[in-house]
């Protein structure tokens, strides 16, 4: 599956308006709920402000990926924040986050799930494209950024 498969335009915001993790993630929870992809709002912030206090999802240059697997999701569903000036995600080297990615998904299906980090942590593993992400400026372009890196599957070691 790919990213683009699930992350439409509309569920990107750029920029994030919210300046602390758990507002942060709140808002991009709040997108998913406005367009239907959450059955149980409650049960998936709980699930995912759990899963953060267990340990950072702050992985380091400029990004972070908060997930979860909740019974409050029957499908999988991404929403990406882009925060120009950084949010504090406790991340492993200390810096700020700039690109949010908020993964969540039912219970039942760990693989996915997983498969859906790696996709992720591949694709912004490189500077240029983390940088690219950051310089898109609306949502439009940074859909369509992730959409050609991920018709190049065999540049970024995606296939």
């Amino acid at each position: 599956m790919k990213i683009t498969d699930i992350l439409v335009p509309e569920l990107i915001r750029y920029p994030l308006e919210m300046n602390d993790k758990e507002s942060a993630i709140k808002e991009l929870l709040n997108l998913l709920n406005s367009k239907g992809l959450i059955q149980d709002y409650d049960a998936v912030l709980d699930a995912v402000l759990k899963r953060e206090s267990k340990m950072t999802t702050g992985v380091g240059n400029g990004v972070a990926i908060p997930h979860c697997k909740s019974q409050g999701a029957s499908q999988f569903a991404i929403a990406l924040g882009i925060h120009p000036a950084g949010i504090d995600f406790q991340s492993l080297d200390s810096r700020p986050a700039h690109l949010i990615f908020l993964l969540i998904g039912p219970e039942h299906k760990a693989g996915l799930h997983i498969r859906l980090l790696s996709r992720i942590s591949r694709i912004v593993a490189r500077e240029e494209v983390r940088e690219g992400l950051l310089n898109a400026r609306s949502a439009d372009n940074v859909y369509q950024l992730m959409a050609n890196l991920e018709s190049s599957p065999s540049e970024l070691n995606l296939s």
